[in-house]
């Protein structure tokens, strides 16, 4: 008899589900839904409804339901990725009350200025809970609310992350964990409780609004009846604490222990290694977060990542291998054209409100190959940059694994390895939230310890790897000095 997990990844774009044989390691089934962002919202504003999330995990799971056949009953547990940073709100009868601000939403720099402002700045906050409060995190955004929208605010009775949510429409239960809990910015991320000060500045009653913080080991809850019934699963489907995306990514990749580090390359990009301790960036620059193992995960995030070469992909026409092609033809460094990729403004550096730039065109480099060029470099420094406060944090990795969409592009996989100056590596499962999500439901059944399930489950593609060119690389050191420079310049200036 079979033992199957299923691991959920609901993004910002899509929900992918994944059906994991434990014996075999293998995905025997996987089914996917998009879905949109709202329309119309102003400049900084980035939204969702939590319903078409919860709709489509219900679609993905039983699309992989029916790939499995009778062997459905043989499902053990669900472990849920959630895009972090979400707030979801409901009312005192569960009701959701207003559409999720997202990871992504920077409307909120106002806020994050005023608990600047009443705790010491960066500084004040970092001492206090170990990160800075940035636009996209949790907590600016129920300030946003109060002072934005009085009525909903006292509407709340339940606040919840993402991930959180997708838990409590399979369970009924309202629960957090650590690991997406330390995105909030009002969890100390060295203690591993809630920042009173933090939530009182808010609203002193918002304490009450928030979930039971427990471990991330822990079983979150049991598969509600109802939807066992209708899904033809057993009664006692355990769904396991989740947490956010890169917490989950970073056990679908093998990242459980100190010295592996993680790069994914989605619409956003990230950067984390695991620690054994809480590790602190004093300028807040490398977010200081728990992950979702209870160790902890410093971690940097960018905005842009494959919105940027998606952008460029669609100016000029090309599918995805026309796109690489043209990218080869340019050499290293672009001959001298820069693309700062700030499309979304910017977390690392920390530019909310920030442009992307196209700078440094002549006539010898002025065609759309230089340009996409530019454009995947850039991306990619930004990831670099992350990587140098890394470095300076005393975290040094002897390889890089890579995960989500761009990883999958030979040409980006070499850019890659010449900007970070390491090896890095593939995944056989590029998406690698989905997969942790169902390990780490495999843990909570009791069966196995992370080491020994992500050594058996998480398979590095060889043939996907890259060793560093040492000329390319020394060549994108100056490359990223420019480009670090260039944006400094720029901001000072006001023209960023």
């Amino acid at each position: 008899m079979g033992m199957y997990f299923i691991g959920i990844d609901s993004g910002t774009q899509s929900t992918k589900s994944v059906v994991l044989d434990l014996e075999s390691g293998k995905l025997v089934a996987e089914a996917a839904k998009s879905y949109d962002l709202i329309d119309g919202l102003p400049p900084g504003h980035l939204e969702q409804h939590p319903r078409d999330w919860a709709n489509a995990v219900d679609e993905t799971i039983a699309s992989c339901l029916e790939q499995l056949g009778e062997k459905r009953k043989e499902v053990r547990g669900i472990g849920v990725s959630g895009q972090q940073h979400g707030l979801v709100i409901l009312d005192a009868h569960d009701n959701v009350i207003r559409p999720a601000k997202l990871w992504c939403d920077t409307s909120t720099t106002e806020q994050c200025e005023q608990f600047s402002a009443e705790f010491g700045g960066i500084s004040g906050l970092i001492e206090k809970a170990g990160n800075a409060i940035m636009a996209g995190y949790t907590i600016p955004k129920l300030l946003w609310i109060k002072q934005n929208e009085q009525e909903n605010f006292e509407s709340i009775a339940s606040v919840l992350l993402p991930h959180d949510y997708i838990n409590f429409h399979l369970t009924g239960v309202k629960r957090m964990e650590y690991g997406d809990a330390s995105g909030t910015g009002i969890l100390n991320i060295r203690t591993r409780e809630w920042d009173t000060d933090l939530i009182d500045f808010v609203d002193p009653r918002l304490g009450d609004a928030l979930p039971e913080l427990g471990s991330s080991r822990d079983i979150h809850g049991t598969l509600r009846a109802d939807l066992a019934e209708k899904w033809g699963l057993k009664n006692d489907v355990i769904i396991s604490a989740g947490g956010g995306d890169n917490m989950m990514g970073a056990i679908g990749t093998g990242n459980i222990s100190p010295g592996v580090i993680t790069a994914s390359f989605g619409t956003s990009g990230t950067l984390y290694g695991c620690a054994d301790q809480p590790v602190i960036d004093p300028r807040g620059e490398i977010a200081a977060f728990c992950d979702s193992t209870d160790r902890w995960m410093p971690l940097a995030c960018t905005m842009n990542v494959t919105v940027i070469t998606e952008l460029v992909r669609g100016w000029f026409g090309w599918d995805h291998a026309e796109l690489e092609k043209q990218i080869r033809s340019v050499p290293a460094g672009a001959d001298g054209l820069h693309f700062l990729p700030y499309l979304n403004g910017e977390r690392t550096p920390n530019l909310p409100d920030g442009n992307a730039v196209i700078q440094g065109m002549k006539g010898s480099n002025a065609t759309t190959a230089h340009i996409a060029r530019a454009a995947m470099e850039g991306a990619t420094l930004g990831l670099a940059y992350g990587l140098q406060r890394f470095a300076a944090l005393g975290l040094k990795p002897s390889e890089i694994r890579l995960t989500g969409g761009g990883s999958k592009s030979a040409v980006w996989r070499e850019i890659s390895a010449d900007v970070f100056g390491v090896p890095v590596v593939g995944l056989v499962t590029a998406e690698g939230a989905s997969l942790g999500g169902a390990i780490q439901a495999a843990f909570a059944a009791g069966q196995g310890d992370y080491a020994e399930l992500c050594g058996r489950l998480v398979e590095v593609d060889e043939s996907t790897r890259c060793e560093p060119d040492n000329t390319n690389s020394n060549l994108y050191i100056d490359k990223l000095s420019e480009h670090t420079a260039l944006t400094g310049d720029l901001k000072d200036a006001g023209r960023l």
